[in-house]
């Protein structure tokens, strides 16, 4: 094996200890104490390597190794290291810890490429306090306009003034855009988060393309009422309302073959127990590679939705979080990625679709994307019991380095 499995553990684990709970997990939100001593040990290591280190103007932290070709466009790797609440130590931080790696051992080995390489640790992959995620890549690919920053967490902070408190200027976001002939590709390493490689017992596979997400935010607004003294036949609940979308979504979602739907907040108003609820918010995350049977399927659940809630006196209205088309994989860089299976000594690598989202899907539309999935075990993840072994992780960085080393060679476009 040319890259270093234990130094790549050894991270990993130093790395999880950073935002650790009792439970075994980790919490690492962006804009945090916790993630500025995350991006402060993910730098060091990224000096170890000798890569120049550099923060851009989202807050995305950058390691670069030069090429031999000062004018040769670049080739992008990395992934995240915020967490969802209560993860675990692999989503996102592995890939990031890879690309290091992988680099690391050029340097070690004196192994020159003509086009340059950088490692990102994108800012807020997850969305997990905002409930807009991507926030990094979305500023590196150009599409992160200011509205967007007027996303707020649960204490009110807005992205911008989470952004202010660390000393970024959100005014400056536009400086961490590349355009598109500055980028020759961009590939992830990253966990599974399902079982398909455990059920082929392969560790290490290429990604097909990515499902697009999309999510919405469902209110449904009735009247408040005493829970003794009000008869079921005369209330406007809003709760009645939305357990039939509830049923209605996940009846409706399994009738498409690659959909997925996940409500993830539920909550309400005013929160009493003897209290009919005046209001009901719920999120709706929606999943799936074919982009019209996604739109069908959004455009099924919105009609029903308007239906229940009219049946039961209620207000409806349905907010738009965010919507992202999906990502197929570039053939050249998946291409890359199975050769590099065969030099690592991957006699052939297994094809798998990434039902989950991940920051190179807001590169597919400007530069060739490609994903390399290492084996979760019994496919948890977000979760403190999300693992991959030692040897799963050694593998997929091993096929990264030669992937790397792929397509920063040749052609200098």
């Amino acid at each position: 094996m040319v890259i270093n499995a234990e130094r790549l553990w050894d991270r990993l684990m130093e790395l999880g200890e950073i935002g650790a709970q009792e439970s075994g997990g980790v919490t690492r939100y962006s804009f945090t104490e916790e993630e500025r001593q995350a991006k402060s040990l993910v730098a060091r290591y990224m000096s170890e390597a000798g890569l120049s280190v550099h923060e851009d103007a989202a807050g995305n932290l950058i390691g670069r190794r030069e090429g031999t070709d000062p004018q040769a466009s670049v080739v992008l790797t990395g992934s995240h290291i915020d967490t969802v609440p209560d993860g675990g130590k692999f989503d996102g931080a592995l890939g990031v810890l890879a690309a290091i790696e992988a680099l690391q051992s050029m340097e070690e080995q004196q192994v020159q490429t003509v086009h340059p390489i950088e490692v990102i640790a994108f800012t807020d992959e997850e969305g997990s306090r905002f409930g807009f995620g991507m926030i990094g890549s979305r500023a590196v690919a150009g599409t992160l306009r200011q509205e967007d920053l007027k996303h707020r967490d649960a204490d009110q902070i807005s992205i911008e003034e989470a952004m202010r408190a660390v000393k970024l200027e959100p005014e400056r976001l536009h400086e961490a855009a590349k355009a598109p002939d500055q980028v020759k590709a961009y590939v992830e390493l990253h966990i599974e988060q399902g079982k398909v490689l455990e059920n082929f017992n392969e560790p290490v596979g290429v990604v097909t393309g990515i499902a697009g997400p999309l999510w919405q935010q469902f209110t449904i607004t009735g009247q408040a009422g005493h829970a003794g003294a009000t008869p079921m036949n005369i209330r406007r609940d809003p709760v009645q309302a939305a357990a039939e979308v509830l049923n209605f979504i996940y009846a409706e979602t399994k009738k498409f073959p690659n959909a997925v739907a996940t409500v993830g907040k539920f909550h309400t108003l005013p929160g009493g127990i003897n209290v009919i609820p005046s209001q009901v918010q719920f999120s709706l995350d929606l999943r799936d590679i074919d982009e019209a049977d996604r739109d069908v399927l959004e455009s099924r659940i919105r009609e029903y939705a308007e239906q229940t809630c009219l049946k039961h006196q209620t207000v409806l209205e349905i907010g738009l979080l965010q919507r992202v088309a999906p990502a197929p994989s570039a053939p050249e860089v998946k291409e890359a990625i199975v050769q590099a299976g065969t030099l690592a000594g991957r006699s052939q690598l297994p094809e798998l679709v990434s039902g989950a989202g991940h920051d190179g899907m807001q590169f597919s539309s400007k530069w060739p994307v490609g994903m390399i999935f290492v084996r979760s075990e019994e496919g948890i993840s977000h979760s403190p019991k999300e693992w991959s072994s030692q040897a799963d992780c050694g593998q997929g960085t091993e096929v990264l380095y030669h992937t790397l080393l792929q397509l920063a060679q040749g052609d200098t476009r």
